[in-house]
């Protein structure tokens, strides 16, 4: 693999992990959940193949209730 096949695919995994950022904003948006820290870590990206990972961030009570209960009601409607 080539230094740009390198690079291309590395590129590749960071708008991967940008799209999945977005949906997951999207998605808890959708149940009134806001992640004010969601993102992806910078650290992850770092170096010549970068392994991004998506930082969840820390939330106050409310908002990890509020989760919670999304995805239980979420649950719950696929055990119907």
């Amino acid at each position: 693999m080539t230094a740009t096949d390198r690079r291309r695919a590395a590129a590749g995994r960071v708008r991967l992990a940008e799209d999945a950022v977005e949906r997951l904003r999207e998605g808890l948006a959708g149940v009134g959940v806001k992640l004010p820290s969601l993102r992806i870590d910078p650290v992850s990206c770092a170096g010549n193949e970068p392994s991004p990972l998506v930082d969840l961030g820390c939330c106050n009570l409310d908002t990890a209730r509020r989760l919670s209960e999304a995805l239980e009601e979420k649950a719950a409607g696929h055990d119907r």
